[in-house]
C-alpha cells in the first residue's frame, strides 16, 4: 500500500481491508508505542467544504502518529477563489507534504486530485460519491462489536437513495459476502437499483425492502440509521407523515436484540433520540473513535511507516 491513493474502497483488496482492521486494533492497544511512527511526516487536509468530525479525525490521526498537519477548511480559504484548479493545487501541495486528505463537494474530485498528486491522496468525501474512510470506521465498529464483518443481518434505515455512506457500506460488505440486508425506507427514498444489483450479484447476500422499522428491528444484528431529509420531499405532508416513523427511541429499541449495534455516520438531527445514547447498543460514538484508528492505520500504511511491534496478519488469518 506504500504510495497508494485511496479514492474508493475498490482501491483496496479485501485482504488489505482486513489488514487495516487488524492494524487499527493494534494501534488502539498500543497508543504509546505507535506515537512516533510518522515522526517527520506532514499531512495536508484540503477540505473544500466544511467538516468537523472527518477533518479533525484525519488530523488527530496524524498527530497521534507523531506527524504534523497543514491545510484549510473551506474553499474560501484556498486559491480556488483565484481560479486555481484542483490539479494545480495538488501538484503544488505535493511538494510540501507526504500524504493528502481531500474533501470536495464535486463527485470525482478526489480521483482528479490523486492523478495530479505525487504523494498518496485519501478521499475524505467527494460529493454524493464516496466516503471510504467512513466505511472503514463502520467495518471496524462491526469487528469490535461482533468479532466479524460477515454472517450478520444488517438493517439500513432512512434515506437510502442519497446516503453515500449506506451505498459504500453495502457494496463493501458484498465483497466479503454472507450478509442479509434489510432496507428500511419510505418509497420516496428507496435504495438505488445499482446498489440492489450489487447485492443480487453476490450469491451469499440477500435483501428485503420494508417501510416499517418496528416490524423488523427484532431481526437485526446491526441497525444503521440515517437522516430522512426534508429537502428530499416535494410534498411536506409526506415528510411529516414519514418523519417520525424513522426516529429510534427507547420504545422501538425495546423490540431489538440485547446485543444489536446501532450505527450512524453522524451528524444526527432527530433520528436517534438522545435517550438512546446511554443504551449499551448505541455504537455511533464508538464509530467516531474507530474512524480515527482506521485513519491512523491508513495514513501510516500509505506513507510506508511501520508500526513498532506490529505483526501483520498471516495469509491463513486473512483468508479466514
Amino acid at each position: 500500500m506504500v504510495g497508494k491513493s485511496v479514492v474508493t474502497l475498490d482501491d483496496l483488496s479485501t485482504n488489505q481491508i482486513l489488514e487495516m482492521l487488524h492494524k487499527a486494533e493494534y494501534i488502539d492497544a498500543h497508543r504509546k508505542e505507535v506515537s512516533h511512527t510518522c515522526e517527520g511526516r506532514v499531512l495536508a487536509t484540503l477540505f473544500y467544504e466544511p467538516s468537523t468530525r472527518t477533518r479533525l479525525s484525519f488530523e488527530t490521526a496524524m498527530l497521534r502518529l507523531g506527524g504534523k498537519v497543514i491545510g484549510f477548511a473551506g474553499a474560501q480559504l484556498a486559491s480556488v477563489t483565484k481560479g486555481e484548479t484542483i490539479s494545480d493545487t495538488l501538484k503544488t501541495v505535493s511538494n510540501y507534504v507526504d500524504v493528502v486528505a481531500i474533501r470536495h463537494p464535486k463527485e470525482g474530485a478526489a480521483l482528479v486530485a490523486s492523478r495530479a498528486a505525487s504523494v498518496p491522496v485519501i478521499n475524505a468525501g467527494d460529493g454524493g460519491h464516496m466516503h471510504p474512510t467512513q466505511t472503514l470506521a463502520d467495518l471496524a465498529t462491526l469487528q469490535s462489536r461482533f468479532g466479524r464483518i460477515t454472517d450478520l443481518t444488517v438493517g439500513l434505515c432512512g434515506d437510502l437513495t442519497f446516503g453515500r455512506t449506506v451505498h459504500s457500506l453495502i457494496e463493501t460488505l458484498c465483497r466479503f459476502g454472507n450478509v442479509r440486508f434489510i432496507l428500511i425506507s419510505p418509497d420516496e427514498l428507496k435504495t438505488p437499483q445499482y446498489v440492489i444489483d450489487r447485492i443480487n450479484a453476490t450469491p451469499t447476500c440477500s435483501y428485503v425492502e420494508v417501510r416499517d422499522l418496528a416490524s423488523v428491528i427484532g431481526d437485526l444484528d446491526v441497525l444503521y440509521m440515517t437522516r430522512v431529509q426534508k429537502e428530499r420531499f416535494f410534498n411536506e405532508d409526506d415528510y411529516l407523515r414519514l418523519r417520525d416513523t424513522y426516529i429510534l427511541d427507547e420504545e422501538k429499541l425495546s423490540l431489538a436484540k440485547p446485543h444489536m449495534a446501532v450505527l450512524h455516520p453522524l451528524p444526527r438531527v432527530n433520528e436517534i433520540a438522545v435517550e438512546v445514547d446511554d443504551d449499551p447498543r448505541a455504537a455511533y460514538f464508538e464509530q467516531v473513535k474507530n474512524g480515527m484508528l482506521m485513519r491512523m492505520a491508513l495514513e501510516s500504511s500509505v506513507v510506508g511507516d511501520d508500526l513498532p511491534g506490529y505483526e501483520p496478519l498471516n495469509p491463513k488469518e486473512v483468508q479466514a
